[in-house]
């Protein structure tokens, strides 16, 4: 078993049934150990487009990291997701963000993800849920990732509902 750590993010339609959805189809993949708050941030590398709405969660699952994405690019493509243009709007984001410490560099899969040091709207429900967790890369935890992260981009707490 492994915990991979994950990013959901969703800024078309009803975005917060977009999350809570996507998080029931995540709960099939393993056991879901934690589960942030719901934070609202604006867009980021394209940012003239609606904000997004990003939770993370803690999966302890069996498949390996390979697999696990496979899944989680299924429930991104049955909930609507369509991959036309990098950064643009969409009704579902999923995103491994680490998988143990295990680090992996594949054409279609680099975990630990390779922008989340960058990135407030990844660092702050993570810091959530897991801010003690060392990079295996960096060697910081995430809450001295996001202590120097040069993103400035307001991150909002939106709704904190269990799981």
């Amino acid at each position: 078993m492994e915990e991979g750590y994950i990013l959901l993010g969703s800024n078309e339609g009803d975005k917060l049934l977009n999350l809570r959805v996507a998080l029931e189809a995540i709960k099939d993949l393993g056991t879901l150990k934690k589960v942030s708050s719901v934070y609202e941030t604006a867009a980021w590398g394209i940012e003239n487009q609606a904000a997004f709405l990003n939770q993370a969660c803690v999966l302890e699952t069996s498949l390996s990291a390979e697999n696990l994405l496979e899944k989680l690019l299924a429930v991104e493509l049955s909930l609507g997701r369509k991959r036309e243009k990098k950064w643009a709007s969409r009704c579902i984001d999923i995103d491994i963000l680490y998988f143990g410490q295990e680090i992996i560099q594949q054409t279609d899969l680099q975990i630990p993800h390779p922008y989340l040091h960058l990135r407030r709207f990844a660092l702050v429900p993570l810091c959530e849920i897991a801010g003690d967790f060392p990079h295996p890369i960096y060697k910081k935890t995430n809450q001295e990732l996001l202590a120097a992260c040069p993103d400035l981009l307001e991150v909002k707490l939106l709704k904190n509902f269990g799981y």
